[in-house]
């Protein structure tokens, strides 16, 4: 078992873990760390707890010591200068005339070196940006170009579910999402409903993803012929959570609509997978699993329904075309003149 605690670094917003060892630690205070860029300033977020070494993602990081008070001034020291390197930098790309966003400014606690986070369409070259900034600040200068994503997850805010960011949170690196998962899932095309603050696809669609594609090998599609108690319908929608269809029976009277479950119905005919073989639709059954005399049937079945369809077609276009030849009776007003 680890003794951990939760952290969040400064110029981060997502949470790390870190190894608290035998130390008394609280929520709030301060502590300096080791991470990729040296050493540097967080605060404890959480109440330490503890996790076997089995289940840790990644390893922790390590604990220094406990922010002193010496500590806390450097570190206020620090941010101060971040903020005022940060103007100087932006005044200095613009007269660079360099296409690129400075997104933020982060000075490590030892201060070994500067480092400038940016966004930009494609590669820019910043080589005399960088001995610029060097001949100002007197210190190591690197510029990292990030993405959009990694910006939104660096400046934070609530998503459209309420809560905050998944980038800005947990999420330790970023999956493809493709406009074929909202798709699958019944989403609205409209870009303000499935687009993040950074501006690209949800990344929370993936997480559903898999269910939701189990889900569609499973259940028919729109356009199947079902069977229910021994009457046969036509599938209108699919709810792949409930894992319900929406069915309608075309009725002599009128048709009728029924949600049914899918454990209810038989599949007799599903336009969607009809070409697929055994092994791209595994668990659809295919015509040789059942008996020639159902096969019949079922046959017989669709085309009773198409000539009842046919016939109700008939009557209807009778029905119009005697409207249309009565004669149309107007009415005088007999006030007028």
């Amino acid at each position: 078992m680890k003794n951990l605690v939760n952290v969040q670094l400064h110029g981060q917003s997502r949470y790390y873990q870190a190894d608290a060892r035998d130390l008394t630690l609280q929520q709030g205070d301060g502590i300096i760390v080791e991470d990729d860029n040296g050493l540097a300033f967080a605060h404890v977020m959480d109440p330490p707890y503890q996790l076997p070494e089995n289940i840790c993602q990644r390893e922790p990081l390590q604990i220094i010591r406990e922010a002193s008070e010496e500590d806390y001034k450097h570190f206020e020291e620090n941010s101060q200068e971040e903020k005022e390197a940060l103007v100087i930098a932006k005044e200095r790309v613009a007269s660079h005339d360099l296409d690129m966003n400075l997104v933020s400014a982060y000075l490590p606690f030892d201060n070994n070196k500067l480092l400038f986070y940016f966004t930009a369409d494609g590669r820019i070259d910043f080589r005399e940006l960088v001995r610029d900034l060097a001949s100002i600040f007197h210190t190591r200068i690197e510029l990292r170009q990030i993405g959009v994503r990694d910006e939104a997850g660096m400046i934070g805010g609530l998503g459209v579910c309420g809560r905050e960011l998944c980038c800005a949170t947990f999420l330790q690196g970023f999956q493809p999402v493709s406009i074929r998962m909202a798709k699958d899932q019944n989403l609205s095309m409209n870009p303000s409903k499935i687009s993040g603050s950074c501006g690209r696809l949800l990344c929370c669609l993936n997480y559903e993803q898999e269910a939701y594609v189990s889900a569609a090998d499973r259940l028919p599609t729109r356009n199947s012929k079902v069977r229910y108690e021994g009457e046969i319908g036509t599938v209108e929608s699919v709810n792949l959570l409930k894992e319900t269809l929406q069915v309608r029976f075309d009725r002599d009277d009128e048709d009728e609509r029924m949600e049914l479950k899918v454990d209810e119905v038989q599949i007799i005919h599903d336009p969607a997978k009809k070409k697929c073989d055994a092994k791209e639709c595994p668990n659809t059954p295919q015509p040789k699993d059942r008996s020639a005399d159902e096969l019949r049937q079922d046959k017989a079945d669709l085309q009773q329904q198409e000539e009842q369809k046919k016939v109700r077609r008939q009557i209807k276009s009778k029905k119009r075309r005697r409207s249309k030849s009565k004669p149309k009776t107007t009415i005088k007003d007999d006030t007028a003149g």
